[in-house]
């Protein structure tokens, strides 16, 4: 690129940048650098250039004209409302999004009967999810890619009518291989729609808007997890069978199949006025998502919160009812009671967490410029001792119990909206679904779809080494006792408490597992504190990559320096990314 076309990049000073855009004539002056023009982007510049835009206008267009420099000045408009299609699509996707995770929670009510059923152990009642989880997340860059190039909606449909019939299918199996079967059947279309959902609400809104309806759709999955829950064990009680639990959501899956095939797909990046989106291969995408720190360290950190919320998720209800059932009183309680009331504590803390993670974000951005990934660090430092000491109280004090799990459980919530949100403007818009693929792979890879299966086998590993300790140590004292008496009431009396001491061992052992759970949420806060560096200069670059795309299709020759309107993307960066950015992006299109 020429000196010529170079000295065209240079940014505006800040004086003029503050005439040009009144938010920002607090912002320090612009010395040119990445730094101090990503300050800019992100205190007075958002992607679309209006605080709550929904889509394109006429308006927009006379304000662009204005940043690009002008004579024409926007004239004053009332912010727009949302409109009826955009409340039916956000709707119908909260919707989908509950029934998904009651149904993906539905056998952890009635885990223990499903035990019972199969004659399993930990291990292989843990890997019930892990089958699931596989499936999802080897399925789910599959359905990113073609998200991002085919129609959604249609997508979306196919996949909840699978994971509906699997679902009903996989209740009527009587052997543990077949249901195993259809539970991994069901992970493949539950991935079609967690992949391709949230970028269909990222271009129907922007900005806070979209952090507010992204908080609305994520709400739905505490919530969803904790209605599966308690309709998994009410419906198990009321039909004496805990097949029937599992014949719940494909009824209303049916009901989500009719509302999905009557929404409306939104142009990809329609939001932010993108009008026409160019595809890369997959390759390119990849590695370029791949360069991304922040989607990268992000992805890392959610990881770890898939982690934990998988772990706890499925042991949770079992381990509080082994621990409750320990205390005098309570030998007969009832799995079902357990899961209704930890169903409910997990609705709870949804309700509370996800609105207030989204709430803390939209308070504090306007104060602090990279505060979404310091509040998801937070978030999981609060919940780790909260965890841990819900753990320990299960044996003494339920009560106790259930408090903690509800405090960890809202600081673990104030991540999901914020996580959702900070993929979606790190990255930009023609690559979100398979973005949204690669997080679900990684996270899921290293976090849920293996913790329900790894707690299991490490509880079942060291139940044994205690139980074969136990054996060891019971045999020399009934030799030295049969040395003085060979007395039948002693032999019956060792043999009750050996079975009294494998419910010690059983909790015991699955406890000091779930102890593992607390050091992986203080890595999830590691990893999103180091995010704070990277992500307001990664938020620049993603939005300056959108003008300068619109730039470039304008431009003669390809040449950013010719384009008839240039946008105030030339102002963000210098001349040496731009003619980077110009260079990949003609490699794109080839």
């Amino acid at each position: 690129m020429s000196l010529k076309n170079q000295q065209a990049y240079q940014p505006l000073p800040s004086a003029v940048a503050a005439m040009d855009n009144p938010a920002m004539s607090n912002s320090s002056s612009s010395s040119g650098s990445n730094d101090d023009v990503a300050e800019l982007v992100q205190s007075g510049l958002p992607p679309t250039y209006s605080s709550q835009q929904l889509v394109s206008s006429d308006s927009d267009s006379m304000e662009r004209q204005h940043l690009r420099g002008t004579s024409i000045a926007p004239e004053p408009r009332s912010r727009p409302g949302i409109s009826r299609k955009q409340w039916f699509a956000v709707s119908v996707l909260c919707f989908v999004n509950l029934i998904n995770y009651m149904d993906r929670f539905t056998i952890a009510g009635v885990l223990t009967d499903v035990k019972k059923t199969f004659a399993i152990d930990n291990d292989s009642a843990g890997l019930l999810q892990t089958v699931f989880v596989l499936s999802y997340m080897v399925f789910a860059p599959l359905f990113g890619y073609m998200g991002d190039r085919y129609s959604r909606r249609w997508l979306m449909v196919v996949g909840v009518a699978l994971w509906s019939t699997t679902t009903l299918f996989g209740s009527f199996m009587q052997t543990f291989a077949g249901f195993i079967t259809f539970r991994a059947l069901v992970g493949i279309g539950e991935a079609s729609y967690s992949t391709i959902a949230p970028t269909i609400i990222s271009d129907l809104f922007v900005d806070s808007m979209r952090s507010k309806m992204l908080a609305l759709f994520y709400f739905a999955i505490p919530v969803g997890s904790g209605l599966g829950y308690i309709v998994g064990s009410t419906t198990a009680e009321l039909a004496h069978d805990w097949r029937w639990a599992l014949r719940v959501t494909p009824v209303l899956g049916v009901t989500a199949v009719v509302l999905l095939s009557m929404l409306k797909d939104p142009k990809r990046g329609e939001s932010e006025g993108v009008e026409q989106v160019e595809r890369a291969s997959f390759c390119v995408e990849l590695k370029d998502l791949l360069k991304n720190r922040s989607f990268v360290l992000s992805t890392a950190g959610f990881t770890c919160v898939a982690f934990v919320t998988g772990a706890l998720a499925w042991w949770g209800p079992n381990y509080i009812h082994l621990g409750l059932k320990m205390q005098p009183g309570n030998e007969n309680l009832k799995q079902e009671d357990i899961s209704y009331k930890f169903g409910l504590v997990a609705m709870a803390a949804g309700l509370i967490g996800v609105p207030l993670g989204s709430a803390l974000a939209q308070y504090y951005r306007t104060r602090i410029a990279n505060c979404d990934p310091y509040i998801c660090g937070i978030g999981l430092f609060i919940s780790a001792p909260m965890v841990f000491i819900g753990l320990v109280m299960a044996r003494s004090n339920g009560t106790l119990c259930f408090l903690f799990v509800f405090l960890a459980q809202v600081a673990l919530n104030l991540c999901w909206s914020i996580v959702a949100d900070i993929l979606l403007y790190v990255v930009v818009p023609m690559r979100r679904s398979t973005a949204e693929a690669v997080q679900i792979l990684a996270s899921h890879a290293l976090g849920d779809a293996g913790s329900p299966y790894l707690v299991g086998a490490i509880s079942t590993a060291i139940k044994n080494k205690m139980l074969a300790q136990s054996r060891t140590v019971d045999s020399d004292v009934l030799k030295s006792m049969s040395q003085l008496a060979e007395n039948a009431t002693e032999i019956v009396t060792e043999t009750l408490r050996a079975r009294s001491a494998e419910d010690v061992y059983t909790f015991e052992s699955l406890q000091y597992s779930l102890f593992s759970t607390t050091f992986v949420e203080v890595l999830g806060g590691v990893f999103f504190l180091i995010t704070a560096c990277y992500i307001v200069k990664d938020k620049s670059r993603a939005t300056a990559s959108v003008l300068a795309d619109n730039d470039l299709r304008l431009a003669p020759n390809n040449d950013l320096s010719l384009a008839p309107n240039p946008t105030y993307s030339k102002t963000l960066f210098d001349a040496e990314y731009l003619a980077n950015y110009t260079d990949i992006a003609l490699r794109e299109r080839a």
